[in-house]
């Protein structure tokens, strides 16, 4: 008989506790119609798409995105001659997001036969662009950028001789 007792008085209790819940599944419920509700009424319609300009519109005017720069580099020696086949690094921070920190993101490039690299857009402030070729000596520089477009010329130096 005191068996019976004690699952009598587990099964109220847990009704007790799932009235509760059920205001709070009521609650939550309402909410997420709501949230629905007002995500519908904000979202554009077919009717809205027409206002903007197509892609076509897009692709004739295409200008840089606010706060990046396109980089043109030029690797000469110092006689004024390109240097062919030199790895280009472009180091630069990537803004990290909330609670992120900043990192430094690395762009890799080989010079063409004038000398010459087209970096694509990077975003401006502090930039480090370091040449690698063999037989010059290295180069590395901090640039800080705050142009749309730059144009930068490096000059390599021949290498120090060894005793």
């Amino acid at each position: 008989m005191r068996y019976k007792q004690r699952v009598m008085k587990t099964e109220t209790g847990y009704r007790r506790v799932s009235a509760g819940h059920r205001w709070a599944a009521v609650l939550a419920a309402g909410l997420l119609w709501a949230t629905i509700g007002f995500a519908q009424t904000n979202s554009p319609t077919a009717s809205g798409s027409q206002d903007q300009p197509s892609s076509k519109d897009k692709q004739d005017h295409n200008p840089a995105q606010p706060g990046m720069t396109k980089l043109r580099l030029l690797v000469t020696t110092d006689s004024d001659k390109p240097v062919a086949n030199a790895s280009v690094y472009v180091r630069y921070y990537e803004p990290g997001g909330f609670l992120r920190h900043e990192k430094l993101a690395e762009l890799n490039f080989k010079t063409n036969q004038d000398g010459s690299v087209k970096v694509p857009e990077v975003p401006q402030g502090k930039i480090l662009i370091q040449v690698i070729a063999t037989g010059w000596h290295t180069y590395g520089k901090w640039y800080d950028i705050n142009k749309e477009e730059e144009s930068i010329t490096i000059k390599l130096v021949p290498p120090p001789h060894w005793y």
